[in-house]
């Protein structure tokens, strides 16, 4: 534990970022100092030498990134290691290969000014995108052109030693503008007791990693953090995005008590991994975890949920610039199956439209998009859309558990006609001799009031429910959720709320079907206990919540 810093040094400052990995650390500031970060213009006369010399130098990395798959599968698991494949699979593509070898025959310039000068536009291709998922994949083009960058180097003589190092000694607070996966799984947690960075991105693997190796970690500083903080004592708070500058003796021996608390606590929920969800009285819950796109498959196999209860589909479109064809999202869909093992996976069918706008659909504006044409409503106006989606979904069944969930369901209908939608899908693939599951199971989420209310006349329609309580909550209040100046009025435990949702329940069971929430009152361990005794059978949260839940729920009758 470093020592309290004496009297007339600095006052204590605290720097505000996002938080993205739990805990708290103790150390020293010490900047990340690289040395393949920019590398210089030469000018070459032989092309082909220099154009063999990348190649090299590309097929290298290739190999090392399969030996640091191998070393990180023990330290990451299987799920957070394929990053390393990925990350082989982009060396080898061929738009980025052939760019940077007509960039050194345009230019006439050296391997390494190439793959700099390529690697970015590449990078500012991701970051114009509108989905956080594609943006955070320009930290991947940088990991791996940096790569191919320090190998040129120590080839040519002009790197030696280390290609990551920090001055202070240990314990240290890593700061840098951003780390990238190579980098993050190559630290000790011994030596690098926290990480903080001027970017970042939740969804990073970054991110990822650092949860995965218990590495507190704060992101977003921006220009807070500064190089003048080199060699300061401070405090990472990885729960509320703080880094305390300079602590004094009172803030050490409270965050010392705090961490102290943290680490009982993370000890305590860890015996509850690999356990089944049940409560004192032996009555079964289902676990799951949201998913917003594939790249939280990591999250979800790390939080140890029994499966996931919601797969936001619309990010493979909102990530492309035209409609995702059958096949794009086949792969997709195959990988999420094969990734959770026979779990079971709901993957709830496009909900484009009110907050979620991709530009390719030529969407009207709506004075009032939450209640206009998005969802089940889209798609049943388009249908080719939606029957693509589903082909998609039914080939990749075979791969996994599947379930299926339809949107933003009103009324009877509706249900009835998706489920003919998907006969016809059926009887397509099995003309073609496309094989699809027997039996993939086939829901609906409960998110309007008409839909709560008629939920007897839905339920013998459906295999399953799943109440989404952000929607449910403001259709029933009126009440805008993304209305910042309406807190009051959206209020999930308003009884109206708890009505429709038990409700829901009575005339699931009352019907034979099990039923679910994905919503974030799912998460909310006050409304936990409410949510047993009302007879809900599967629960859905956020994968950092999974373990905390488990834990509570073992604790009621």
């Amino acid at each position: 534990m470093p020592s309290p810093t004496h009297d007339g040094s600095p006052p204590l400052r605290i720097l505000q970022g996002s938080p993205a990995s739990r805990g708290i650390a103790f150390g020293r500031i010490s900047f990340l100092h690289r040395y393949a970060s920019g590398p210089s213009r030469r000018p070459i006369d032989d092309v082909d030498a220099e154009c063999s010399r990348f190649e090299k130098a590309r097929l290298h990395a290739i190999s090392q990134l399969g030996a640091l798959y191998e070393a990180s599968l023990e330290k990451l698991g299987d799920q957070n290691a394929v990053v390393f494949q990925i990350h082989q699979l982009m060396l080898e593509d061929p738009d980025y290969v052939s760019s940077i070898n007509n960039y050194i025959r345009k230019e006439k310039c050296n391997a390494e000014y190439a793959v700099h000068v390529v690697a970015h536009r590449f990078v500012e291709q991701f970051l114009a995108m509108d989905n956080d998922y594609m943006r955070s994949r320009a930290t991947d083009i940088i990991d791996c052109s940096r790569r191919i960058n320090e190998i040129l180097l120590m080839h040519s003589g002009s790197l030696k030693g280390k290609s990551l190092r920090f001055d202070s000694p240990p314990p240290v607070i890593l700061a840098t503008d951003d780390l990238v996966p190579s980098e993050t799984v190559q630290l000790d947690p011994d030596t690098v007791t926290g990480i903080v960075t001027s970017k970042g991105s939740q969804r990073s693997h970054t991110v990822i990693f650092a949860r995965a190796l218990a590495i507190p970690n704060v992101i977003c500083l921006g220009d807070q953090l500064t190089p003048d903080l080199e060699g300061h004592l401070a405090i990472v708070d990885g729960s509320t995005g703080q880094l305390i500058i300079d602590p004094d003796e009172a803030a050490i021996t409270e965050y010392t008590a705090r961490k102290k608390t943290d680490d009982a606590q993370a000890a305590h929920l860890e015996q509850f991994r690999g356990k089944d969800t049940v409560t004192r009285s032996g009555h079964r819950i289902e676990l799951y975890a949201n998913a917003g796109s594939l790249a939280d498959l990591d999250l979800v196999i790390a939080s140890d949920a029994e499966g996931i209860g919601l797969f936001r589909s619309e990010y493979i479109y909102l990530q492309e610039s035209d409609y995702p064809t059958e096949e794009q999202q086949f792969k997709i869909y195959k990988k999420v199956l094969e990734g959770m093992g026979g779990r079971r996976v709901i993957i709830r069918t496009l909900d484009i439209g009110a907050d979620k706008q991709a530009e390719y659909f030529l969407l009207k504006k709506e004075d009032n998009p939450a209640m206009g044409l998005r969802a089940i409503r889209l798609c049943l106006q388009n249908r080719g859309i939606f029957k693509t989606q589903l082909r998609a979904l039914f080939r990749a069944s075979v791969y996994g558990r599947l379930a299926i969930m339809f949107p933003m369901i009103t009324t009877v209908d509706e249900v009835l006609e998706c489920r003919k939608i998907c006969d016809e899908v059926r009887a397509g693939l099995k003309a073609s001799n496309i094989p699809y599951a027997e039996h993939i199971e086939i829901g609906i989420m409960i998110e309007t009031p008409a839909a709560a209310v008629i939920s007897d006349e839905l339920a013998p329609l459906v295999d399953f429910f799943s109440i989404g309580t952000n929607d449910l909550t403001q259709f029933t209040l009126a009440a805008d959720r993304q209305n910042a100046d309406l807190p009051g009025y959206f209020n999930p435990y308003h009884h109206a709320v708890f009505r429709l949702i038990d409700n829901t329940i009575k005339n699931a069971h009352q019907a034979g079907i099990w039923v679910g929430m994905c919503g974030e009152l799912a998460s909310d361990e006050n409304f936990t206990a409410k949510l047993v005794q009302l007879g809900l059978d599967e629960i859905s949260v956020v994968p950092s919540s999974v373990l905390r839940l488990r834990a509570k729920i073992a604790t009621l009758g």
